[in-house]
């Protein structure tokens, strides 16, 4: 895009290191947490503690350092869009909150969904519905969570979310707020339609394992290419009636 291009190299660099930075180490602490207990194939397992305000705050971290790992990348055209703004409208004399103001917005929108996701842990795993390794244990929740996520592909509140993550300038240009605290309203926005595209794409995390780390790759994978490939929203829809099918075949089985 030629506003990126217009972006010094030297900021580049920095806002490329800064996001694979924190997203390297992210996924280190995934791998040594999911090294702490080796299961068969691949998967981890987390010791099983009873639910207490420090067991929570600690599937609160591994839950918020997973999601920051996942997301960052896909939000990296959108951090050099607002750089590139942000650096233009500076040399033209109008103050513009620093990059990082954005990035901690839209950081903000995916620890409150941390919060969110592990609170949802801890009511099935009440339930009995999550084996050790943190994966659904019950075939009927394991098949319409596949089933819904699929068909939320096809809703048009996805198509919208997923405009405004496709479309860097379109959200800049009609989201714009000055100053540190309308770039932190700007990140939590952004954030909120990039919760709106992946959410149930995250509950998928109770189907295949949440510490097995094939699975959560796979996942931010999805995730990245249905953003920023040319036909990735097309690619998603496809996926989505993948995943309806493969939820009815295994509920038809387990039934």
């Amino acid at each position: 895009m030629q506003l990126t291009r217009e972006l010094p190299r030297r900021d580049f660099i920095a806002i490329i290191i800064s996001l694979g930075g924190i997203t390297l180490l992210s996924w280190l602490y995934l791998l040594l947490m999911a090294a702490n207990m080796p299961m068969p194939d691949g998967m981890r397992a987390i010791q099983i503690q009873p639910w207490n305000i420090g067991y929570f705050m600690m599937m609160f971290l591994i839950r918020a350092i997973m999601m920051i790992g996942m997301m960052l990348p896909s939000v990296t055209p959108m951090v050099m869009i607002y750089a590139a703004v942000a650096r233009k409208s500076t040399s033209q004399g109008m103050p513009v909150a620093p990059t990082g103001a954005f990035v901690s917005g839209y950081a903000a929108m995916w620890l409150i969904f941390s919060l969110f996701a592990t609170t949802t842990q801890w009511g099935l795993d009440q339930a009995a519905l999550l084996s050790p390794m943190i994966v659904s244990n019950s075939v009927g929740l394991g098949a319409t969570l596949l089933i819904s996520a699929g068909i939320y592909q096809w809703l048009p509140i996805k198509n919208k979310c997923l405009h405004q993550c496709r479309s860097p300038v379109h959200f800049i240009t009609t989201h714009w707020q000055p100053g540190i605290m309308g770039a932190f309203r700007m990140g939590i926005s952004h954030g909120a339609f990039c919760l709106g595209c992946c959410w149930v794409l995250m509950c998928l995390l109770f189907v295949g394992g949440v510490m097995n780390l094939l699975w959560i790759a796979a996942i931010t994978l999805f995730v990245l290419l249905e953003k920023m490939l040319p036909l990735g929203d097309v690619g998603g829809r496809m996926m989505g009636l993948l995943m309806i099918t493969t939820g009815g075949i295994i509920m038809f089985i387990g039934a």
